[in-house]
């Protein structure tokens, strides 16, 4: 672990652990149950500005325009696919068009970070939100990456809402390959851009979304990860909870390391885009207006889980 990662102890892989529980049992909660999701993702986000305004609370983290920029786009997401799964839009083409957008705006977000850190910080400092940061060319291999992964968005007319009682927002064409290319490149970008908080905003949330993926509920995994990323970012903002000492596991920041993932997030998607361009080539399907991967075990799976 000491090639990404020092400071890894009983106690910190412990804290992570929990950690990883408690944003998967607020998920749970949150999709659940529609009072709830008001609740978290309505009401808490008013209380934790107030206090960050007045002083009570605060992190490090507020000091940078990304991070409150991510809150508002995650929280965005969050509200529009609550009014899919809830109201007459999510018949409509508000379902279709709109988790796409906001996905590709979030990702955007990301990649404009990933070549500012490039062009600002060439050697190693200390950013505005106390993050220690490093830019190199990684940051536009990533960057490159990211754009991959808007580029393979596909199938999204087919978001629909799931036939149970929890009424999830379902992508049935957003594919295991696309959920492992993102995740590739979305944790590299955080331990390029967000080093020092990289396990946390990277690694666990990012981890937590796939187990809710496919532990809890198939075909919401966009959902996951907005309502997971979105409740992090607001408690990221309001408690400078990594200045506890067992939640201080820092990456080596490696030269090598930083090339060697943004290398392997460039190739992973790269491979992504070959692998659905030749999909698209062989089913005849114009992944704007179709779904394209209606043929393989994943996307029957998912229309099964949720009797669709």
């Amino acid at each position: 672990m000491n090639i990404l990662y020092k400071g890894l102890t009983f106690e910190s892989f412990f804290a992570l652990v929990l950690f990883i529980g408690a944003v998967l049992l607020v998920n749970e909660i949150s999709r659940r149950s529609k009072l709830m999701s008001v609740v978290i993702y309505g009401i808490l986000p008013v209380v934790l500005a107030a206090g960050v305004f007045f002083g009570v609370l605060g992190s490090p983290t507020g000091k940078t325009w990304f991070a409150w920029v991510k809150v508002v786009s995650a929280l965005a997401g969050v509200y529009g696919f609550l009014l899919i799964r809830h109201t007459k839009l999510g018949s409509s083409k508000f379902a279709a068009y709109f988790p796409a957008a906001i996905l590709a705006l979030n990702i955007a977000e990301a990649i404009y970070r990933e070549f500012e850190v490039y062009a600002t910080y060439r050697a190693l400092t200390v950013d505005a939100g106390g993050v220690l940061v490093q830019g190199g060319v990684w940051n536009l291999l990533n960057g490159i990456a990211g754009i991959l992964t808007i580029i393979t968005l596909t199938g999204f007319v087919g978001i629909r809402v799931s036939n149970d009682r929890t009424r999830d927002m379902i992508w049935p064409d957003m594919t295991w390959m696309y959920i492992i290319g993102y995740t590739l490149w979305n944790f590299t970008y955080v331990y390029n851009c967000i080093s020092t908080r990289s396990m946390y905003a990277g690694f666990g949330i990012l981890l937590a979304a796939i187990i809710a993926e496919y532990a809890f509920k198939r075909g919401a995994w966009l959902q996951h990860r907005a309502q997971i990323l979105a409740f992090y970012a607001m408690f990221s903002l309001s408690v400078d909870f990594q200045a506890a000492t067992f939640f201080q596991i820092l990456p080596t920041y490696s030269p090598q390391v930083l090339m060697g993932l943004s290398a392997s997030s460039l190739a992973v998607n790269a491979g992504l885009l070959a692998y659905t361009l030749y999909a698209v080539a062989k089913t005849k399907r114009n992944p704007l207006r179709q779904e394209v991967f209606v043929h393989t075990a994943g996307y029957k799976a998912t229309i099964a889980a949720n009797h669709l």
